[in-house]
């Protein structure tokens, strides 16, 4: 079963966008192994808090506004 799991800033994607983002996971994964995989793609999409995040030693943070 081919699986996707992307993690992003809570609150940074909507709805809409996140629909798009499975949608074209899922387009990839068929293009890659054929169509007989697309029932069986799992694309997970975690929300990760503000801050709970960082690389080289800084936290993450969205910007106010």
């Amino acid at each position: 079963m081919p699986f996707a799991n992307f993690k992003v800033p809570e609150r940074a994607l909507s709805t809409g966008q996140k629909e798009d983002l499975v949608h074209k996971t899922t387009a990839l994964f068929v293009e890659m192994f054929g169509e007989n995989v697309r029932p069986y793609t799992m694309v997970l999409i975690e929300e990760v808090a503000d801050g709970g995040y960082g690389r080289a030693d800084v936290v993450f943070r969205i910007p106010e506004g």
